[in-house]
């Protein structure tokens, strides 16, 4: 097994070890050592990125190509995770917040349960209860902006993985165009070639054909002067 395929391997067990643990996230409530491993190998998968970088650049030209796809679809899913991993942060923040709010609302409602309200109290009691819910709509909405604002970044590199795809197809049959035009080139000027020392041939089997009629019609003349 050389060295790349060795980085492969253990950038391949590292990215497993890293979705499992963000999926951790949202079931336990101490999450700081959990956060920590999840740094650290995002660090280390960034490293091994670059390390595989380093040795692709040893590679052959045609080993190269396919090395760099592999190296590119690698970045993909490390930054789909580095995403993941901070959208995971954000979502147990907020609802560490919400159920802040939760337990502050049910504090403030069971506290005027025991003791007697005016009307302005209550009237202020049902202005923050709207005012915290509009909070959370406002952060559900962003929320949802988020979510779609990374489906959008997703679509656009896989597009422009798809379009690297097509590029790198259309140049290699532009190579096999250009080889075999070069081939056709080469028969054609061969077959010329045979053409022409065909023609010079004929030519001059001509030529000794018409000195071969003229040296006969001289002869013929001279023998019969000779006998007259």
């Amino acid at each position: 097994m050389s060295l790349l395929e060795q980085y492969e391997q253990q950038y391949a067990i590292l990215i497993a070890e890293i979705t499992i643990q963000i999926g951790q996230i949202a079931l336990i409530s101490e999450r700081k050592e959990l956060y920590a491993k999840i740094d650290g190998g995002l660090v280390e998968a960034q490293e091994l990125i670059e390390q595989m970088g380093l040795e692709i650049r040893e590679l052959s030209s045609i080993q190269r190509s396919t090395a760099t796809s592999k190296l590119n679809c690698a970045q993909v899913e490390l930054k789909r995770l580095q995403n993941e991993y901070k959208k995971a942060r954000e979502d147990s923040l907020k609802s560490r917040k919400a159920q802040a709010i939760n337990v502050a609302i049910d504090d403030y409602e069971d506290y005027y349960e025991d003791v007697s309200m005016s009307h302005d109290q209550r009237q202020r009691l049902l202005d923050n209860s709207e005012r915290i819910e509009r909070t959370g709509n406002r952060l559900q909405e962003g929320y949802r902006v988020a979510l779609e604002t990374e489906s959008l970044g997703a679509q656009v590199l896989g597009d422009l993985h798809h379009q690297r795809e097509t590029i790198q197809a259309s140049r290699a049959r532009l190579r096999e165009t250009n080889a075999e035009l070069g081939r056709a080139s080469r028969t054609l000027n061969s077959m010329w070639m045979r053409a022409m020392r065909q023609k010079v041939i004929l030519y001059t089997v001509g030529g000794c054909f018409v000195v071969a009629v003229v040296v006969s019609i001289y002869l013929t003349f001279s023998s019969n002067a000779r006998k007259a």
